[in-house]
C-alpha cells in the first residue's frame, strides 16, 4: 500500500500525463490515433523508411459493445486511469500508472489487409519477452522495449471465422506501479551502403524480416501467425537468419530460430511430417522435411558457435540426418518417397500428399527437388560433425553427398528437353514440365556442375521466352508448361487441378503454372552463380518494385490471395502472406562472392 504523499504524487503525475500526452499523430515514419476511451489505438500505420508510407491502419474496427451484461467503461478519471501516449518523429512511449481497475492495452490487428506479426522469445507463460518487435510486412516495424525487467506482451493469432492478430500490453502492478513502453520505429536488414542509398531495394528494407512470422499458439515460426508451421521451410528462415544484423539488444534472428529448432527436436510436429494433426493424407514424412531441418541445425551451429546447443542436441540432428539415409531404400545415393509418382496414379480422392513443398503436383519416388536440398544438407552435416568433433561422422555425410551427386544428373537429366526433371517415377519415367524451382536448386546447391548448370539455363530461359512469359513482378511460375491432369493431385479447378488430360484448363492457376515469389529465389540465385547477373537483375528488380508496393499479400476481389497468380495478375493464393517467398530478398544482397559450382 502506497504512504498518501507517495499515492499524491503518482496522482498527480498521472494527472500531468493525461494533461500533456498526444491523441493524434502523424510524422513521416508513423500515424496514430488514440482510442476515445484511451485503451488503445484506433489507427496505427508505420513506415520503416520514412517516406509517409502510412495509407493502410493496421487496427481493426472495434466491436460493436454488448451492453446488456456489460456496463459501459467509466471515463477517464482517478478510478480508471488507463494509459498515457506521448508520439515523436520514430517513437511512441506508451505509459502506464498502477490503478486496481487498469485493464490491459490491446492492440488488435487487421491480418487482411496486413498480416503482422511479433517477433520475439517466447516464455513459458506462453507471452512474449521484451524485447520484441512488432513487424507489419511491407510496411515497417516497432521494437518495443521497456524501462522494466521481466515484461512481456500477450500474442494471440487467429484466421477464419475472426481473423486478428492481437498484443496485449500488461498494465502497471502494485509490484512495478509505473510501467513504460518504448516503441521505435526501425528498418533491419543486412548491413549493405549499396542497399541504404538505391530506392529499388526499398522493398528488401521493409521486408527482410517479413520471413520471421511466429504462430502464437505453436510458438513456431510458420507461414504467418495465424498459420501452420511447415518443416520443409525451416532452412530458409535459417539462411535469411544468418544474413541479419541484431534485431534489438539480446536478441538476434537466430535466437528465434534456435527456439523453433528446440520445439522440434522436442518432438512437435509440423506439416511435412507423417500424420500432423492427424492428417491422414500425410502418411509419410516429405522428402525435404529432413534436409530443411538438418540444414538449419547446421546453419545455427556456425552462425552462433553456441557449443552447448551443439553438445546438447547434435544426437537429435543425427537422427535427422540418418533419417535421409533411410529413404534411399536402393542405395544409389538418392531418398525415394514410398509413393510411386506413377502417371495416373493418384486417386480422385486424395489419400496421401506428394514428397515436397510442392503438394499438389504428383512428386513421388525419386525427387529431384528434395535430392538437391539433400546434397546440400548432407554437407552442412558433415561440418556440424566436424564441430561436434564427430569426425567419423563428418567423413560418412561427406561420402553420402558424393555418392548423391553421383547419381543426381543421370537420374534426373532428360535429353528430350534438355533440363532436369522433377521426378522420376517408380516406373522409370522422368517427369518434366521445365521446373525453374528443380534446376534452380541443382545449381544453388552445387549438386550439378557448372558446365551442366550453364546448357540446363540456356534452355530454360528459352523456354521462358517461348512460352511468354513476362510478369516478374508477380514473381515466377514453379513450372513453364502445365502439368497435365495424370500427374496433378488435385482435381478441383480452385487449386489447379485440369479436367483435360493436357492440364492446359488448370494452368496458370495455384501451383499447376501460377506466379509465386517463392521459390523464385533459386532462379535468380542460379542465375548469379552462373554469371548471368542481366537475366537475373530482370527477374529480380521487379519483384522488389512488388515487393515495395505490397504485391504478394492482401486480398483480391474474387476472394483469392496474392501470394499466388494467374499471369494476367488474377489472384489464386489463399494464405494471404506466404513466408517462404521473401526468401527471393536473399538473392538481392551483395555478398560474400558467388560460389562457382564445381566443375568436376
Amino acid at each position: 500500500m502506497f504512504s498518501r504523499p507517495i499515492a499524491l504524487i503518482i496522482s498527480l503525475m498521472w494527472a500531468w500525463n493525461v494533461f500533456a500526452q498526444q491523441s493524434r499523430y502523424e510524422s513521416a515514419y508513423l500515424r496514430v490515433d488514440v482510442a476515445g476511451d484511451r485503451s488503445g489505438f484506433a489507427v496505427l500505420a508505420v513506415d520503416s523508411l520514412g517516406k509517409g508510407k502510412l495509407d493502410v491502419n493496421t487496427i481493426l474496427p472495434p466491436e460493436t459493445p454488448d451492453l446488456t451484461n456489460h456496463p459501459p467503461p467509466a471515463a477517464n478519471g482517478t478510478d480508471n486511469p488507463g494509459w498515457t501516449f506521448n508520439f515523436s518523429e520514430r517513437d511512441i512511449t506508451i505509459h502506464s500508472w498502477y490503478s486496481p481497475t487498469a485493464a490491459p492495452l490491446v492492440l488488435s490487428l487487421d491480418p487482411i489487409l496486413c498480416h503482422p506479426t511479433l517477433i520475439g522469445l517466447f516464455k513459458d507463460d506462453g507471452n512474449m519477452a521484451l524485447p520484441a518487435l512488432l513487424h507489419f510486412p511491407d510496411h515497417g516495424t516497432l521494437r518495443i522495449t521497456s524501462d522494466r525487467t521481466g515484461r512481456s506482451l500477450g500474442y494471440d493469432a487467429l484466421r477464419g471465422t475472426g481473423n486478428f492478430v492481437r498484443v496485449t500490453f500488461p498494465p502497471a502492478t502494485p509490484e512495478q506501479p509505473s510501467v513504460e513502453y518504448g516503441l521505435e520505429v526501425v528498418a533491419i536488414y543486412p548491413d549493405s551502403q549499396d542497399l541504404a542509398d538505391d530506392n529499388r531495394y526499398d522493398g528488401l528494407r521493409r521486408n527482410f524480416l517479413s520471413i520471421f512470422q511466429l504462430n502464437p499458439r505453436r510458438h513456431v515460426l510458420a507461414n504467418h501467425a495465424a498459420s501452420d508451421p511447415c518443416a520443409f521451410t525451416v532452412y530458409m528462415y535459417a539462411a535469411m537468419a544468418a544474413r541479419m544484423p541484431p534485431l534489438a539488444d539480446g536478441l538476434s534472428a537466430m535466437d528465434i530460430l534456435r527456439q523453433t529448432l528446440d520445439r522440434y527436436i522436442g518432438g512437435m510436429k509440423a506439416y511435412g511430417m507423417a500424420l500432423y494433426d492427424g492428417n491422414e493424407q500425410l502418411a509419410y514424412d516429405f522428402l525435404d522435411t529432413y534436409p530443411s531441418l538438418v540444414m538449419a541445425a547446421a546453419d545455427y551451429a556456425v552462425s552462433s558457435h553456441d557449443r552447448p546447443w551443439i553438445d546438447r542436441n547434435y544426437a537429435a540432428v543425427k537422427s535427422w540426418a540418418d533419417k535421409m539415409v533411410e529413404f534411399d531404400r536402393d542405395d544409389d545415393g538418392l531418398m525415394e518417397y514410398p509413393v510411386s509418382g506413377n502417371s495416373g496414379s493418384w486417386s480422385a480422392d486424395l489419400t496421401v500428399r506428394p514428397s515436397n513443398w510442392w503438394d499438389t503436383i504428383g512428386f513421388g519416388h525419386k525427387d529431384a527437388y528434395a535430392n538437391a536440398l539433400a546434397y546440400g544438407a548432407f554437407l552442412k552435416m558433415a561440418n556440424l560433425a566436424r564441430m561436434a568433433s564427430q569426425h567419423e561422422d563428418a567423413l560418412y555425410y561427406r561420402n553420402r553427398a558424393r555418392k548423391l551427386k553421383q547419381a543426381y544428373y543421370h537420374t534426373f537429366y532428360n535429353p528430350a528437353t534438355g533440363v532436369l526433371a522433377g521426378w522420376k517415377s517408380a516406373d522409370g519415367r522422368l517427369h518434366d514440365y521445365y521446373f525453374l524451382f528443380v534446376n534452380g536448386a541443382a545449381v544453388t546447391y552445387g549438386v550439378i556442375t557448372r558446365a551442366q548448370g550453364e546448357k540446363i539455363w540456356d534452355r530454360l530461359m528459352k523456354k521462358m521466352d517461348e512460352v511468354g512469359y513476362r510478369r516478374f513482378d508477380f514473381g515466377l511460375p514453379g513450372n513453364l508448361i502445365p502439368i497435365r491432369r495424370e500427374d496433378y493431385v488435385a482435381a478441383e479447378k480452385r487449386w489447379g487441378g485440369p479436367q483435360l488430360e493436357d492440364g492446359s484448363d488448370g494452368f496458370e492457376i495455384y501451383e499447376n503454372g501460377g506466379a509465386t515469389p517463392s521459390h523464385a529465389y533459386f532462379t535468380i540465385q542460379a542465375l548469379r552463380i552462373l554469371g548471368r547477373d542481366e537475366d537475373s537483375d530482370a527477374i529480380l528488380y521487379p519483384m522488389l518494385r512488388a515487393f515495395e508496393e505490397g504485391g504478394f499479400q492482401g486480398r483480391g476481389p474474387n476472394g483469392m490471395t496474392y501470394d499466388w497468380k494467374a499471369w494476367d495478375g488474377t489472384p489464386w493464393g489463399y494464405e494471404g502472406l506466404l513466408v517462404d517467398g521473401y526468401m527471393s530478398l536473399l538473392a538481392a544482397i551483395p555478398g560474400p562472392p558467388k560460389r562457382p559450382v564445381n566443375r568436376r
